[in-house]
């Protein structure tokens, strides 16, 4: 495990202060993305403690908004923002320049808007369901952060990335993914369902399902991109993460309730 490669993951995903003793190297974002699943494994866990604490202080759908906001919070909401960017984007432009441009706005429009005011009404009401208990929402905020982020950073390198033009201010992203940065981010999804599934109410053919639905939703995502842009963008990525969170939650719901 690289300690700076690390770091840098957690740096790029959430708003933590992160302070590097040497310089970064050009392609240290590549390498840093093998750990993105871990930092959400990072996360998840540590929304779950929130939630654990917070419920028995409030009624579950409180404890469920107070843990979702503590998420937004500690990343900024910065796969919220890209989810928002790309549906603005994909409705609001007819050519791919029309839809880069619109992504790169600040502003936020009709589409954006209603596509993360439904995600997190989605998200509130699916954990709420789950808040009976305290294990199933441990596994939900678990899988849903650290499969989601595994989910899509590996749709990098399976398009091309694309921007305007040579001089695009886009957000940061990784270009490609080294077969280390592979390893280590199926490492840790695997590693966080075999425990779950040890530890949790998930049996194996629960674990097959949510596989099974993750890649499909991954599949889905990587030909709707293709299809708007003929590639990806951060926002692509951060749109791709959120969907595959919620699939996670969906599919428990299905499985359990």
């Amino acid at each position: 495990m690289n300690k700076q490669h690390f770091l840098l993951a957690v740096s790029f995903l959430t708003r933590v202060p992160v302070h590097f003793k040497q310089e970064i190297e050009d392609n240290a974002l590549s390498e840093a993305s093998g750990y993105f699943a871990l930092v959400g494994l990072l996360l998840g866990s540590a929304l779950a403690v929130v939630f654990g604490i917070t419920s028995l202080i409030f009624p579950p759908s409180v404890a469920v908004i107070l843990t979702l906001a503590l998420g937004v919070l500690i990343t900024g909401a910065f796969h919220e923002d890209g989810f928002a960017d790309v549906w603005d984007g994909f409705g609001g432009g007819w050519t791919v320049s029309q839809k880069l441009s619109i992504m790169k706005d600040s502003r936020l429009g009709t589409y954006g808007a209603s596509a993360l005011i439904l995600l997190l009404l989605l998200k509130f009401q699916l954990l709420s369901l789950l808040s009976g208990s305290f294990t199933q929402v441990l596994c939900a905020l678990v899988l849903g952060h650290t499969l989601s982020r595994a989910m899509a950073t590996s749709i990098i390198g399976k398009l091309a990335y694309v921007q305007e033009d040579a001089q695009s201010k886009v957000k940061p992203v990784a270009m490609s993914l080294s077969s280390h940065a592979k390893d280590f981010l199926v490492l840790t999804s695997l590693c966080t369902l075999f425990v779950l599934w040890l530890c949790m109410p998930l049996s194996f053919i629960d674990v097959v399902i949510l596989v099974i639905a993750l890649f499909i939703t991954r599949h889905l995502c990587i030909s709707w991109f293709k299809q708007q842009l003929g590639g990806y963008t951060g926002d692509c990525l951060g749109a791709a993460q959120q969907c595959c969170e919620v699939i996670v939650y969906l599919t428990l719901v299905a499985l359990w309730m």
